[in-house]
């Protein structure tokens, strides 16, 4: 069996797969992809511009939202050529240390916008438990020292995951199962030993999603506890209004990060297309979805969208 690393005078190159089992209709398939997206990365420029832009938005609710946006642009980022190289060009060839470039990224924004979801989950707790005293605990200055700690985490769990995929050798196998480099994936093509490789990757997975999880069911529950202890109705109504948003944002998060999870360790029997599909939807819907729902749910955005809306149009 020929086994080929990163020694070899060739450089080690990957196939990419597009949709298993739907070649033919891969063209057609790619049109809805490309529109998602096309909505996933002008949904969140437009909360970023708007953002940055408006002095009124400039509050730690909406520094963290600046957070989140940013990170599901990045995420859409690092697949977008790849995916859409494969649906339309059948440009299927990669290295591997494009490989490993694009896994590292890919996982790392990942986990970091879990990390960004626990961020603002504590922001809605400070904003109901103490609002009084809310922008004097959610300072500026701590605001971006909390972003810099999910970044500095992020970098620091990904580090020897990277690390240990490059010692891999790699038989002569060397088709991946989706348009990019997923780290279970990879791994799965290696022709040498790979339990280290799958216990970093457990471990990435439960020092951040597995960790930060319970501590948003947490915040959570200390909420509702904090809402419960408002008198009036109409203000435990208002209170939990905040919260619609964030809870929409970890469950489009959450729900399909688990059920891949579970696809990809238990779903053996299943066609190959429903692993590829499910990969993809799951990088797609948090970006596609995020700056809609806080668009629709959050008047202050909505407002400031509207208005850069108007005055682009009134330029014309």
């Amino acid at each position: 069996m020929l086994v080929l690393n990163n020694t070899n005078a060739q450089p080690l190159t990957f196939l990419l797969t597009g949709i298993p089992g739907l070649k033919a209709a891969q063209v057609w398939i790619s049109i809805p992809v490309c529109l998602l997206y096309v909505i996933a990365l002008s949904g969140n420029s437009m909360i970023l511009f708007v953002i940055l832009r408006e002095q009124r938005l400039h509050e730690p609710m909406y520094h963290f939202l600046c957070m989140l946006s940013a990170t599901d642009l990045s995420l859409s980022l690092c697949t977008l050529s790849t995916t859409l190289g494969v649906f339309w060009f059948e440009a299927r060839e990669i290295t591997l240390n494009a490989c490993i470039a694009q896994m590292f990224f890919l996982h790392g924004f990942t986990f970091m916008e879990s990390g960004v979801l626990l961020a603002m989950a504590f922001d809605r707790f400070v904003a109901i438990y103490d609002p009084l005293r809310y922008t004097t605990i959610l300072t500026n200055a701590r605001i971006a020292q909390i972003g810099v700690s999910v970044l500095i985490r992020n970098v620091a769990i990904m580090l020897p995951v990277v690390l240990f995929v490059k010692k891999l050798s790699f038989c002569s196998s060397t088709v991946l199962s989706h348009s990019y480099c997923y780290h279970v994936d990879l791994i799965q093509l290696s022709c040498t030993d790979n339990r280290i490789n799958s216990i970093l990757g457990l471990i990435a997975l439960f020092s951040t999603a597995g960790f930060d999880c319970p501590c948003i069911l947490l915040s959570y529950v200390l909420i509702i506890r904090s809402v419960l202890n408002i008198a009036s109705s109409e203000g435990q109504q208002k209170a939990f209004n905040t919260c619609v948003s964030h809870i929409s944002a970890v469950a489009i998060f959450y729900i399909p990060l688990i059920s891949l999870s579970l696809v990809h360790r238990y779903g053996h029997s299943a066609p190959p297309f429903v692993h590829t599909i499910m990969a993809n939807v799951f990088l797609l819907i948090p970006p596609v979805l995020n700056p809609i729902i806080y668009s629709v749910k959050t008047k202050q955005i909505r407002k400031a969208i509207v208005k850069v809306l108007i005055q682009k149009r009134l330029c014309i």
